[in-house]
C-alpha cells in the first residue's frame, strides 16, 4: 500500500450565489494553487462581478484558519488547494413572447467552495522550529555564603578586639 499524506485543510463555502457556475469557474480557475496574498491581488483586479463573491469566500476561509486554536496558521502562509463552483438551484421564470408563446428565463445560482492548506515552505519552517532545541536558562545559583567569605568577615572583627 502506498503511504497517503493527509494534510489538514480549512474550508469555506458560499451557497446560492446569484451567478452561473460557468462564470464562477472562470474566476476560481485563476486562483487555484496560488498563495492567499497572490489570490487577493488577482481577485482585486478582476473585472468579473463574481470575483467579489469569491473574495468574500476567501476572506472567510482565512478567518476560519486563523480562528482554529489547534492550528497555528498565519493567513499569508496559506495556499488555495481546491477552488470550485458547483451548480446550485435554478429559478425558472417566464416572459411573454409573440403569438401567445412563452420565453423561458433561467436564473442560475452556484455554490463556491475554497479549501486552504499551509504552504510547503511554511510547513518546513514550522517543522524546523519545532525540531530546534529551545534555549534553556542556566540554573539559579543559591545565595549561600562560602567559607572564605565567612572567614573574611570574622577576621577583621578579631583584629579590632586585639587592637583595643
Amino acid at each position: 500500500m502506498a503511504a497517503v499524506e493527509t494534510r489538514q485543510t480549512v474550508r469555506a463555502q458560499a451557497k446560492w450565489v446569484r451567478s452561473s457556475a460557468r462564470k464562477a469557474r472562470l474566476v476560481t480557475d485563476l486562483i487555484r494553487g496560488r498563495s492567499v496574498p497572490e489570490a487577493r491581488t488577482i481577485l482585486a483586479f478582476s473585472k468579473r462581478a463574481v470575483a467579489e463573491d469569491v473574495e468574500k469566500v476567501l476572506r472567510s476561509a482565512v478567518a476560519n484558519a486563523e480562528s482554529r486554536p489547534d492550528l497555528h496558521w498565519n493567513g499569508d502562509d496559506l495556499v488555495i488547494v481546491a477552488a470550485y463552483a458547483n451548480e446550485g438551484p435554478t429559478l425558472k421564470r417566464h416572459r411573454a413572447r409573440a403569438r401567445g408563446r412563452v420565453g423561458r428565463i433561467l436564473k442560475r445560482s452556484c455554490h463556491i467552495t475554497l479549501e486552504l492548506a499551509p504552504s510547503p515552505a511554511a510547513l518546513a519552517a514550522a517543522a524546523s522550529a519545532a525540531a530546534a532545541p529551545k534555549r534553556q536558562r542556566a540554573p539559579k545559583q543559591t545565595e549561600e555564603p562560602t567559607t572564605t567569605e565567612t572567614e573574611a568577615a570574622e577576621a577583621p572583627a578579631e583584629e579590632t578586639e586585639s587592637e583595643s
